[in-house]
C-alpha cells in the first residue's frame, strides 16, 4: 500500500510572492486563465496559484465570490461580457474507458489516495494530479450520495411492508 504523505509545501520566492500579492489586490478571484498566466509567468503549477489564492482569501477574510448583477433588473452586461465571463473556466476533462477503470481499480483499493498515490496514477494515465484528485472527491461524492439513495430506499420498502400486513 503507498504511503499516505501530503503533498510538500509550496514555497514561493520574494519576487514569486510580490507578483501574486499584486495579482490578488487586482482580483482575489481570478479565473482560470488568469491563473494559468501566472503561472507560467512565475514557474510554478496552477493548482499551486489556486491554492495560494484560497489561503490568501481565507487569511483576510473574504467570504464568497461576490456575485456579478445581483439585481437582475439591473443587468446591464452585454451578451459578449456574459460569453467571455464563462470561458474562463477550465474545460471538463473527459476520461477514456481505460482511464476510468484504472480509477475506480485505484479508488476500490483505497478511495483515499495520497499524494504519492495520485501522482503515480496522474503519470500512468496520462492526466494532470489534479484532475486525479477531483476525479477522487466527485467519486466519494457520489458514493456516499448513492448510500444514503439506498438507505433511503430500504427504508420506504420497510414502511410499505408494514402497511400491506
Amino acid at each position: 500500500m503507498a504511503t499516505q504523505c501530503r503533498r510538500s509545501r509550496t514555497s514561493f520566492t520574494e519576487e514569486q510572492l510580490k507578483i501574486l500579492v499584486q495579482a490578488f489586490s487586482q482580483n482575489p478571484y481570478p479565473g482560470y486563465t488568469a491563473k494559468q498566466r501566472l503561472a507560467v509567468e512565475i514557474n510554478a503549477e496552477e493548482s499551486r496559484i489556486q491554492i495560494w489564492f484560497q489561503n490568501r482569501r481565507a487569511r483576510h477574510g473574504f467570504l464568497k465570490k461576490p456575485k456579478k448583477n445581483v439585481d437582475p433588473s439591473k443587468d446591464h452586461a452585454s451578451p459578449i461580457e456574459k460569453i467571455q465571463d464563462g470561458t474562463d473556466r477550465r474545460c471538463r476533462t473527459s476520461f477514456t474507458s481505460s482511464q476510468l477503470q484504472t480509477l475506480k481499480n485505484a479508488f476500490t483499493e483505497n478511495p483515499y489516495p495520497g499524494i504519492d498515490s495520485r501522482e503515480q496514477l496522474a503519470e500512468e494515465i496520462g492526466v494532470p494530479e489534479s484532475r486525479v484528485q477531483i476525479w477522487f472527491q466527485n467519486r466519494r461524492a457520489r458514493l456516499r450520495v448513492q448510500r444514503k439513495r439506498g438507505l433511503e430506499e430500504a427504508l420506504y420498502q420497510r414502511q410499505n411492508q408494514g402497511q400491506d400486513l
